[in-house]
């Protein structure tokens, strides 16, 4: 009896003890008002001179060579603690349309590096930087022709980057985008983001996620692409197009036209997009053409020593508005109609790949399905992604396309 009670007592001990242990799950917590919280960051080209007025911060001056590239300047949105709105009505930062300034704090510093520049404006914040709930960045033209690969191995190794976050072009300097104040939103950073996610909703862009951008980039026969967007006025900000990538450096850009293109070579869903057509055996009347669903088959095949792609594309949708009432929506006139926009469309999906031979950017990875479906070519012929970035200039590439126009309106007949 005695020594059945001691066991017990020893489980009970031993209990207890873990039980304790799992009360220690907070030693480590870190207030949210102690931390600086970055909600956005926009990456620029320093102004010449930044050198000069270098503080010594990260290393002595003259103690080590600088890095051979332009030295970088950082614009971050930082949050101010109790001022993020947090519904209708709710928060302290201001009131409506354009009070996300009040909400935010802009914080600059120019480095050689990434990480240089973000050391120098520790400097200038009491609290930790913090990137867990970064979800904005964007870079500059001029750096992302320079190349993306400093930037990238940064973020890359931050753990608190999360790979949906999305990361954009701009046209001018990536500070103006970070400075403008949107009527719609008060936070300017969530105003980005709700428009990506409401364009990738309506399908009027693809799903380009930071970690998707780097691992087409990774890929040996796909190439990265990013939104490019520019700052219209003070407060508007637009997608207008595609930045296609090239491994890292940045070499060229799309139309805006050209994104519900890139979606139906891909057959990316939903559809969406419109676009005029003019009315066959008509002078000057035009309807306009929306997308509903669209879908997609890449095959590959070697042909001659030489890869050839065809693309099979269908795409459905319906008419949604005419530009008079000079004409009749009946049967024949629809066929007709449908016929127009399947050569348009044709022409719309060569082109574009066409503006990507040239760039030697294969931003649909077509690359992909010949490492995929013919792996034995690849093996001998081509094996390395800068083969493959010349080898894309000149395959040949057919492109099918069907359209079925499937509602007309009320007044067809």
């Amino acid at each position: 009896m005695r020594r059945g009670k001691r066991i017990n007592r020893v489980n009970l001990l031993i209990v207890a003890v873990l039980a304790v242990s799992q009360l220690t799950g907070c030693w480590d917590r870190q207030e949210i008002e102690e931390r600086a919280v970055i909600l956005g960051i926009g990456v620029d080209v320093a102004r010449p001179g930044a050198e000069e007025k270098e503080e010594e911060i990260t290393f002595k001056r003259g103690a080590l060579p600088p890095p051979d590239t332009d030295m970088v300047r950082l614009t971050a949105q930082i949050a101010v603690p109790g001022r993020i709105p947090l519904g209708p009505g709710q928060g302290g930062g201001g009131g409506g349309g354009g009070g996300g300034q009040q909400s935010i704090w802009v914080v600059e510093a120019a480095g050689h590096t990434m990480e240089d520049a973000i050391n120098i404006m520790q400097q200038k914040v009491a609290a930790r930087l913090f990137f867990g709930h970064l979800r904005i960045i964007v870079v500059s033209e001029a750096v992302a022709k320079e190349g993306l690969g400093n930037l990238n191995d940064y973020f890359r190794r931050n753990p608190e980057v999360r790979r949906m976050n999305w990361m954009f072009i701009s046209k001018g300097k990536a500070r103006e985008v970070m400075l403008a104040s949107p009527q719609l939103e008060r936070v300017p950073t969530l105003y980005l983001l709700t428009s990506m996610d409401q364009s990738v909703k309506m399908g009027r862009f693809p799903d380009d996620f930071l970690g998707l951008f780097w691992s087409s980039s990774s890929a040996k026969g796909q190439e990265g692409f990013l939104p490019y967007i520019e700052l219209k006025g003070q407060d508007t900000v637009q997608i207008s197009g595609l930045a296609l990538f090239r491994g890292e450096k940045m070499v060229g850009t799309t139309d805006p036209i050209d994104i519900p293109l890139y979606m139906g070579i891909t057959g990316k869903r939903p559809a969406g997009g419109q676009t005029y057509v003019k009315v066959p055996g008509t002078e000057n009347d035009f309807v306009v053409f929306g997308g509903t669903s669209r879908d997609s088959a890449i095959k590959v095949k070697i042909k001659n020593g030489t890869p050839h792609v065809e693309v099979n594309i269908s795409v459905e949708g319906n008419l949604l508005e005419k530009s008079n009432d000079r004409f009749i929506l009946d049967s024949a006139t629809v066929l007709k109609i449908q016929e127009e926009l399947r050569k348009g469309a044709r022409k719309g999906y060569i082109d574009l790949i066409r503006k990507t031979q040239e760039k030697g950017s294969d931003i649909f990875g077509f690359g992909e399905y010949v490492r995929a479906r013919e792996s034995g070519y690849w093996n001998q012929h081509i094996k390395t992604k800068e083969k493959w970035q010349d080898m894309y200039k000149d395959i040949p590439v057919e492109v099918n396309v069907q359209m079925n126009v499937r509602r007309v309106g009320m007044e067809a007949r």
